[in-house]
């Protein structure tokens, strides 16, 4: 169910039905967000949504995600979530960090080979989050790209974060990742954008202390709870990034909601 507070963040997002729609009226938009939760938690097939659940048909919620996806609601609802959190002091700026493990995938479009299960046809999340493993930004690829090429995508895919004085914050200090991100042309890139690069090089040790890995791997536990994600089903790539803005938009809403508890 979406509790009065968050719906009161997300209702004013919503793009406008015109005033002479033709056709019959639309389903309530707050009962179609409950439709698209419950496939997004519950990994059902969309025909497979229980009518008498009164959320409208699977078709009809469909068509609302696609919707209020390129009206851009859910990057929306981020920055909106994002900003609460920062005026909060809940967002940790001293360092980010950058991971990329694969889901499953059923095929579709932005899949290839992937280089660790057989060549099999799948997709990648990539993944950075501040250093409390709030997720700021996530990038899905083929599984055979690999993880340093998205490193600048991902710190500069950051939106600006408002909520305190000043400009909006889009960098974080430092950026730490395993040796998968080892590029000394990305440390340059970094270092230009006064981010200090914190990346563990090829032959030597991982790197240990707080924050690496275990937030990441933290917000990735979290963002692979929500089912439809874990294993991957829309073929479309816009549809299956509206599932992942909205997961990781939940995941902020409910450390918003924890701090003011």
């Amino acid at each position: 169910m979406v509790d009065d507070d968050l719906w009161t963040l997300i209702e004013p997002l919503l793009p406008p039905w015109p005033e002479r729609a033709p056709g019959p009226r639309p389903v309530a938009d707050r009962l179609c967000l409950q439709g698209i939760l419950y496939v997004l938690y519950n990994d059902i097939a969309w025909q497979l949504l229980p009518l008498e659940l009164g959320f409208g048909s699977g078709q009809t919620c469909w068509r609302r995600l696609e919707r209020w996806q390129q009206a851009g609601v859910f990057d929306q609802l981020h920055r909106v979530l994002l900003a609460e959190l920062n005026a909060a002091g809940e967002l940790d700026w001293s360092r980010a960090c950058v991971d990329g493990p694969r889901p499953r995938e059923k095929g579709g479009a932005g899949t290839g080979p992937s280089p660790v299960d057989r060549r099999t046809a799948g997709s990648k999340h990539h993944l950075i989050c501040d250093g409390r493993g709030t997720p700021l930004k996530v990038i899905t690829t083929a599984a055979n790209v690999n993880d340093v090429t998205q490193t600048l995508a991902l710190v500069d895919g950051i939106p600006p974060v408002a909520g305190r004085p000043g400009r909006p914050r889009r960098r974080p200090d430092s950026l730490l990742g395993d040796k998968a991100y080892d590029s000394n042309p990305n440390r340059r890139e970094l270092r230009k954008r006064r981010i200090l690069p914190v990346i563990s090089r090829k032959g030597a040790p991982n790197i240990k202390g707080p924050g690496k890995p275990r937030y990441v791997e933290q917000t990735f536990a979290l963002l692979h709870q929500f089912k439809r994600l874990a294993v991957r089903w829309e073929r479309r790539t816009e549809l299956h990034d509206a599932f992942v803005s909205l997961a990781y938009s939940l995941i902020c809403w409910r450390r918003l909601r924890k701090h003011r508890s």
